[in-house]
């Protein structure tokens, strides 16, 4: 009997080991199963639009909270006040959804919307992401993306507010039969990227140098921004040669004086915001 009682407590709690070695196991594995089986959601509302200088250049996408520059533009009438649908919660998180700070997460160097019209084929992508459409257009014509174009989170196209709404014009030009052609004059430090809407893509201005854009039909617009995101005064001159106009970049810190688009009208009228 003493024999027979020894064994079966010896199987007792060898029974018992197994059983506890299955249930802590368990309470291991469960919870990185759990983990494996979320997944992030996509940020509507990355934080990238509310820090400098996107937040007051860059309008938010719909839904989102407003920032600095949407909040402006709604102040003035050119966007339509929209109660935002994405929680304030959602602002901090990166652009794939994860913290800023996240040590297993990065932010994402090549979003998708480089890849959606109209940025495919008119924003160069980021250095080191697979090429869009203007990307590959540019190395089919042996230009390096790099060299050409830094590119700029995309913002909304700047249209002429009704005339009633209009500032003074800045400049009047006699337009060459319907022609103009601008010389860019950057007198800042820092490079200047700027682009002819429908014309060219996005090209960089380095500090103290110019180039000259011929051959531009009127109406004609000119975006252009600081790459350090620095504030830009611009200087229209009117030459004395028909169709023939100066812009002169200077640095500012009046945020009231900072411009990024340029505009001739059909009639010589030049605008600037």
């Amino acid at each position: 009997m003493t024999k027979n009682s020894r064994k079966i407590r010896n199987y007792a709690r060898f029974f018992g080991v197994i059983c506890g070695g299955f249930l802590i196991g368990g309470s291991l594995i469960s919870p990185r199963v759990v983990a494996q089986q979320g997944t992030s959601p996509l940020n509507p509302c990355p934080s990238i639009y509310y820090e400098e200088p996107h937040n007051s250049r860059v309008v938010v996408p719909e839904g989102c909270p407003p920032n600095d520059f949407t909040r402006e533009l709604q102040a003035q009438g050119r966007l339509p006040v929209v109660p935002p649908t994405v929680p304030p919660s959602q602002i901090p998180l990166g652009v794939g959804g994860e913290a800023p700070d996240s040590d297993t997460l990065a932010l994402n160097p090549c979003p998708s919307i480089y890849y959606e019209e109209p940025y495919n084929s008119r924003n160069v992508v980021p250095p080191g992401c697979p090429p869009n459409a203007i990307t590959e257009e540019l190395l089919a014509r042996g230009i390096p993306p790099e060299s050409a174009v830094l590119a700029r989170p995309p913002m909304i196209a700047i249209e002429a507010p009704p005339p009633e709404e209009q500032q003074p014009p800045s400049a009047e030009i006699t337009l060459a039969n319907g022609m103009v052609e601008i010389t860019l004059v950057n007198d800042t430090g820092a490079n200047i990227t700027y682009e002819v809407i429908g014309d060219t893509p996005p090209r960089s201005l380095e500090g103290k140098s110019d180039v000259t854009l011929e051959d531009l039909q009127a109406p004609v617009t000119v975006t252009f921004f600081r790459e350090d995101g620095g504030l830009l005064e611009v200087t229209p001159q009117p030459s004395r040669k028909a169709g023939v106009m100066q812009l002169t970049f200077n640095e500012t810190t009046d945020l009231g004086e900072d411009k990024n688009t340029v505009r001739i009208q059909d009639d010589g009228t030049v605008l600037l915001n």
